[in-house]
């Protein structure tokens, strides 16, 4: 994953060149201003402030946070 930040001038372009991936490999690039990126970095935090608020995710502990995220791991890449 590459993260490079810009600031647009005036011509409105942006160029992305000596980039390390393969000739033909396929990419996903995604542009977004930075205060749209902060927006949506605050939203994703107040929901999971909410959820974790909720009754039933307070007994909830690491151990069993990393328990469900090896067994999704395990589950989804055999």
């Amino acid at each position: 994953m590459i993260k490079h930040q810009v600031t647009m001038d005036n011509s409105r372009n942006l160029l992305l060149s000596n980039l390390p991936y393969r000739i033909g490999q396929k990419l996903t690039v995604i542009v977004m201003a930075e205060d749209e990126l902060q927006r949506r970095q605050q939203k994703w935090k107040n929901f999971f402030k909410q959820l974790q608020a909720l009754p039933v995710a307070q007994g909830l502990t690491d151990d069993d946070i990393a328990r469900e995220i090896n067994a999704y791991r395990n589950e989804n890449h055999h």
